[in-house]
């Protein structure tokens, strides 16, 4: 059961409620075993022998010292009043064991339910949790897939089977001390067949597992290629790829097909196998109880106890059956429970001190200090030396690849610095509270990321507690007020997924209203104005120039027009810092940068 820990760490919240549950499912079994139990003295009443005074004697095992009772209301009464007594205990048991059962039942649904609730909750959370570089090396697709298919698979195979993996095997060990209190010797050979038919159905199951995982492996893929399709619909028209992605999904979805095929095909060989082995044990218990009744052997083992015998038997098979399956499930889900728990238990390298300082007010500079970052073993960045004055424009500029982007990561902790220092008002950043230090900063990224709701609680997303005015007056500082006032619902209008109802350039300013609402003193701006029309990018750069003003800004330069003013330029090549200065400066250099510069101007 180790596979399951995380399952059973939810359920142990419930510890009260499970023993409850176990209490009601015992009791239910009992009363069972009772009702089932009725069936001997019943035959026996009817076949039984006259005693002195013209009454009959019970001969049975089957209900221990009830038998004494029914004897006596035989000799003080008559046999009618016995089976009177006999069906009203069976109606009454029978009554008793369906309450207790529901019970049970009404008990287990929400801790089943609230289990599957926990675990999704806690993955959402650790996928939020998770630092930058993890989804870059994971297939969003496959992400989803676990999110998604692999939650069901715990559901339908793991959760809703757990209920079966306790009343189950309490209703067959209950059926069975009943059977051994009947027959000993009937039970023992019992004993011996019941673990060769586990042997065989356990054989079977073996594969399950492997393919399960085979199956949710294929699943992400699919899924990958359905988003990638989704998101590069234009592209695959316009390059006439349909054929190429139609063909690498459907071989995608061939092999899950058949690999679901060989799973059910096990999975539904699991009950009719444990019938038909049931029956065939049933037949030899018939042949074997038989020979007791008839030859005496049985330690007063009479007809209707063998009758009884059989029916508990009969009900075993139910149970059992429904064992076998759920170990099926199991096995089946076990490879989604692993899938599950590799995510939950992904390391998560930017550990977040919820006790540490509190950086609420930004007074005087960042500070990279022989910064050195590497990822998987790759350098990145190597001896970053650079300090960023309060209210100073800091642009960084390089080819692609340079590290511009991963040295911006680290002011918000998107990544740790692997080696050296990053200091904010001289303190380790990695000493601050994460929320704290993130609370100081706005980003832009040069491609426009929003959510599927309206403009307003996208333009709202870092001040949810922004009045309608202060969105108004980041939207027209951003150039976006005219436009979304020119919308049916305005700032109350659905902008789709990803922002797919709005133009590039709407995406692009309804971001940096964003980021001017949050009005925070540090602003990491990733070419921000680049997917802008002529107009609207003059119109939102001096917007932009006068939110930065009084503040500290780093900007990732592409369009290198944009950072001519910029107090310091840093210009990155590999993960070096090969120049450094005004813009100016940097052009009588007559290095890196003035090729750069004099590349887009012959553009």
């Amino acid at each position: 059961m180790k596979k399951f820990s995380v399952i059973l760490h939810y359920l142990s919240r419930y510890r009260g409620k499970i023993v409850v549950y176990m209490i009601f499912n015992i009791l239910s079994i009992i009363f069972g075993v009772v009702s089932v139990g009725m069936l001997s003295p019943f035959l026996a009443i009817l076949f039984s022998s006259d005693i002195p005074g013209g009454k009959s004697a019970l001969n049975t095992n089957a209900i221990g010292g009830l038998k004494d009772i029914l004897n006596s209301i035989i000799q003080h009464h008559d046999k009618v009043t016995a089976l009177l007594v006999i069906c009203l205990v069976m109606v009454i048991a029978t009554i008793l064991k369906n309450i207790f059962y529901y019970w049970s039942s009404y008990l287990s649904s929400p801790i089943r339910s609230a289990t599957i609730t926990f675990l999704r909750n806690d993955l959402y959370n650790k996928i939020l949790q998770l630092p930058i570089g993890y989804f870059t090396e994971q297939r969003k697709g496959d992400l989803i897939s676990r999110m998604t298919n692999d939650i069901y698979e715990i559901e339908s195979s793991v959760v809703s089977t757990l209920e079966g993996l306790i009343k189950d095997p309490l209703t067959i060990i209950g059926y069975l001390a009943y059977m051994i209190y009947l027959s000993p010797w009937l039970s023992l050979f019992l004993l011996v067949l019941l673990p060769v038919t586990g042997f065989l159905i356990g054989q079977i199951s073996r594969t399950l597992k492997r393919q399960s995982k085979d199956a949710s492996i294929k699943l992400g893929e699919s899924l990958s290629v359905l988003d990638e399709t989704l998101g590069g619909i234009r592209i695959i028209k316009g390059f006439g790829a349909e054929s190429i992605l139609k063909k690498k999904f459907f071989e995608i979805n061939d092999n899950l097909f058949h690999i679901r095929n060989k799973m059910n095909a096990r999975r539904d060989l699991a009950s009719p196998l444990t019938e038909t082995l049931g029956i065939c044990i049933l037949a030899l218990v018939l042949y074997f109880g038989g020979r007791l009744v008839l030859g005496n052997h049985g330690n007063g083992f009479s007809g209707g106890d063998l009758i009884a015998y059989i029916a508990i038997f009969a009900l075993l098979i139910n149970p059992a059956k429904s064992l076998s399956t759920s170990l099926f499930n199991m096995q089946r889900g076990a490879a989604a429970m692993e899938r599950v728990e590799t995510l939950l238990k992904a390391p998560v390298n930017i550990h977040d001190d919820p006790n540490g300082k509190k950086l609420d007010v930004f007074r005087e500079n960042i500070v990279f200090k022989g910064v050195n970052f590497s990822y998987e073993d790759t350098a990145i960045l190597q001896g970053i030396d650079l300090v960023i004055e309060k209210g100073k424009t800091i642009a960084l500029v390089g080819s692609s690849g340079a590290g511009k982007s991963t040295l911006a990561d680290l002011v918000p902790r998107f990544h740790d610095v692997t080696s050296g220092k990053l200091l904010i008002d001289g303190v380790d950043i990695r000493d601050y509270s994460l929320k704290t230090v993130r609370e100081q900063m706005s980003i832009v990224t040069q491609e426009p990321i929003l959510f599927n709701d309206t403009i307003a609680a996208n333009i709202a997303l870092g001040k949810p507690d922004a009045t309608h005015e202060e969105i108004v007056r980041a939207a027209e500082i951003a150039n976006a007020h005219n436009f979304i006032i020119a919308k049916e619902d305005g700032y109350n209008t659905n902008i789709g997924d990803r922002g797919s109802k709005l133009s590039g350039g709407e995406r692009q300013r309804l971001t940096i209203a964003r980021a001017v609402l949050k009005n925070p003193p540090i602003l990491i701006l990733d070419e921000a104005t680049s997917s802008l029309d002529t107009e609207s990018e003059r119109l939102v750069q001096d917007a932009i120039n006068k939110m930065m003003e009084h503040r500290t800004s780093i900007v990732i330069a592409h369009r290198l027009s944009t950072i001519r003013h910029a107090d310091e330029i840093i210009v990155l090549q590999k993960g070096h810092i090969v120049e450094r200065g005004t813009h100016d400066e940097l052009m009588h250099l007559h290095g890196f940068y003035r090729k750069l510069v004099e590349m887009q101007e012959v553009k």
